[in-house]
């Protein structure tokens, strides 16, 4: 086996950077992989807590539609440094450097979130572009060391360099273009990963992109673990009805392990064996990773609800936690699982439990029941794939 880690833990402060190994063995999330999460999660916490205003505010529309924009931009900072990190991580001081410098954006963006929401995009932007513009220069230093991936890290660089321009220039536009230059400019930064990998594909790791993924649903997981100990919290210390909401706190944690397990069932690298399959697998997490924070909104509400500190009614409220629910086991079985799975139970079990999550909306015991709904299909995998040998 190649000494290869063991090398890369001599601590260099300048080393080349030239592509990483694709085959390479025991590849891990690095410390300061794990610091970028880390701040990550202020920017989750903060567009998270903005959604539950609005929703608690009955501003539906306007707080959906934000939550989308602002979500959808503080995962594509994090994805972009994830799939770079994954070919190209130097680890030496200019490349910490680098990294930090978008960990700083991430904290700006995260600053911005509430001034977003309210439609000035002034500081989220700011924050944004500073990310993207480390970005660059991370990029061109590639194209300057790694001659096999130069053309593609070139295009990358421009391609970054021309939407962060595009994204300030959108700040001078009218209110009314809001959305209309939101989606031209966010399909634009979409596609730059498809146009660069054309001219030469980079050296992504299928085992470490599946841990990084994995992690950061670990992160979003967690504002439904909050919101679980929220309720305990608020039944053993107000005057509220302590049952109810000691109950909704152990639904809150029936779900969340529920959604964990789901989650890590199946193992993610074999699902990025092609280019096309890791930009559908990477691009899809969007829809897990958003669906996975609103859970934690939606539990947070129930609890609103039962105080009485929430203008939503019941039904209301309780689609608030059903439609994530149901997005992520959707978002899961597309990407982890497959409508073609060669265990049927499991095929159609992930679409029928996400069908009966919503439908529970409308009885009156929709937390309980869509707990029961989302553990049952952890029994139903268990029980389906007993005995299966599971890959590798």
């Amino acid at each position: 086996m190649s000494d290869e880690p063991a090398l890369r833990r001599t601590r260099v402060w300048y080393r080349p950077m030239i592509a990483r190994d694709r085959s390479e063995k025991h590849r891990a999330s690095t410390p300061l992989e794990l610091l970028f999460d880390l701040c990550f999660v202020v920017a989750v916490s903060a567009v998270a807590g903005q959604l539950h205003h609005s929703l608690a505010e009955h501003e539906v529309g306007h707080g959906i539609a934000s939550y989308l924009v602002v979500f959808l931009a503080i995962w594509w900072g994090w994805v972009n440094f994830s799939w770079f990190a994954s070919a190209f991580d130097t680890d030496d001081m200019p490349y910490r450097i680098a990294t930090f410098v978008q960990i700083v954006g991430a904290l700006v963006v995260a600053a911005g979130v509430s001034d977003a929401w309210h439609g000035d995009l002034t500081i989220m932007v700011a924050g944004y572009v500073l990310m993207r513009l480390a970005m660059v220069g991370q990029w061109l230093r590639a194209a300057r060391q790694e001659p096999r991936c130069r053309p593609a890290a070139l295009r990358y660089a421009l391609g970054i360099t021309l939407v962060q321009v595009g994204w300030l220039l959108r700040l001078a536009v009218p209110e009314s273009w809001f959305y209309p230059s939101f989606l031209v400019l966010m399909a634009a930064e979409l596609l730059v990963p498809v146009w660069a990998e054309r001219a030469a594909a980079t050296s992504w790791h299928p085992r470490h992109i599946g841990e990084r993924y994995g992690l950061f649903t670990l992160i979003v997981l967690g504002e439904s673990v909050l919101a679980a100990s929220n309720a305990l919290q608020e039944a053993l210390g107000s005057g509220h009805s302590a049952g109810g909401l000691v109950a909704v706190g152990i639904a809150g944690v029936v779900i969340v392990f529920s959604m964990w397990w789901l989650y890590f069932d199946q193992p993610a690298h074999v699902r990025m064996a092609t280019a096309t399959q890791g930009y559908v697998w990477g691009y899809g997490h969007y829809v897990i990773f958003g669906s996975a924070a609103a859970v934690g909104v939606g539990l947070e509400l129930v609890i609103d609800h039962d105080t009485h500190a929430s203008h939503l009614g019941g039904v209301g409220t309780a689609l608030t936690l059903t439609v994530p629910i149901a997005l992520y086991l959707l978002s899961v079985w597309l990407l982890h699982v497959g409508p073609r799975n060669a265990c049927r139970p499991i095929a159609i079990g992930y679409p029928v439990a996400a069908v009966l999550v919503v439908v529970v909306s409308f009885t009156p015991l929709p937390v309980y029941l869509a707990a029961l709904v989302v553990a049952a299909l952890v029994a139903t995998t268990v029980i389906a794939t007993h005995g299966h040998a599971v890959a590798d």
